[in-house]
């Protein structure tokens, strides 16, 4: 087998991974609480290396060790969870975190199983009960793991840390939840996180400001930039294959022909 090949192709898969983060990324740009993600990319594990006059194993030994594994492998990816920028909306049940934190959901899923999420995005509304929800309805949870249920006629104010009150009287207090280690935090959909086994809960230190959303921290110019150097990296291998490719045509048809 022709390792500069099997080198090639590996480049093609890696650079692919990274695409399909890069336009994931650019898609969410605009999503309220979107959180990017980034790719990494691993050099050869092992590799045949020549020990040449090494006197543990005699000069005139050649030891071999290690085993030739060439090219890139696909590393792990992950989320850049870093402040996006706010943007004001007036509306007082739209709210933005800054700082660590994330709002505490109760997400149910299509089977009707319930369980606690966590995001960033809180552009939350009223329901017709006048519980406080999320746009695809599902119930933001106060201190107390409870669903926050409001008077829809009643005027509502919240405060910096989360009280909830309306002419006066405090109804609830939203909930802030941070974790110590994100790395056991697995993304749920766009906007949605959750703990895997392992991660331990803290309190939030995030600030809750009412009447705006944080944005999707995406830089939609770098990204574009990546994406170039992407492409133009895919299409170098392309054309290693393509040279590979030739070569054992020529190999194959003439240079193997009986005269």
């Amino acid at each position: 087998m022709l390792r500069g090949l099997y080198t090639a192709w590996t480049g093609l898969v890696n650079e692919q991974n990274r695409m399909d983060v890069m336009t994931n990324n650019l898609a969410n740009a605009s999503t309220v609480g979107f959180k990017k993600e980034g790719s990494t990319s691993q050099s050869f594990d092992d590799v045949l290396t020549l020990k040449i006059k090494d006197a543990s194993v005699g000069l005139s030994n050649v030891q071999r060790t290690g085993i030739r594994n060439p090219g890139v492998k696909i590393g792990e990816n992950y989320v850049d969870y870093t402040q996006g920028s706010f943007r004001e909306t007036g509306n007082t049940y739209d709210l933005a975190l800054s700082g660590d934190g994330f709002f505490a959901i109760e997400f149910t899923n299509k089977e009707g199983e319930t369980s606690t999420m966590y995001t960033r995005a809180g552009q939350f509304t009223l329901n017709k009960e006048g519980y406080l929800v999320t746009e695809e309805g599902d119930y933001v949870l106060d201190t107390q793991n409870r669903r926050i249920q409001l008077d829809t006629l009643r005027d509502t104010d919240i405060t910096t840390d989360g009280r909830i009150s309306q002419e006066g009287e405090e109804i609830a207090r939203i909930q802030v939840a941070d974790f110590e280690d994100y790395n056991y935090l697995e993304r749920y959909g766009e906007t949605y996180f959750r703990p895997l086994e392992g991660a331990r809960q803290t309190e939030g230190t995030a600030t809750i400001h009412s009447g705006y959303l944080e944005m999707a921290n995406v830089q939609i110019v770098s990204e574009m930039v990546n994406l170039i150097t992407i492409t133009r990296a895919y299409e170098s291998n392309q054309k290693i294959i393509q040279t590979y490719d030739d070569s054992l045509e020529i190999a194959v048809s003439q240079l193997g022909r009986l005269s």
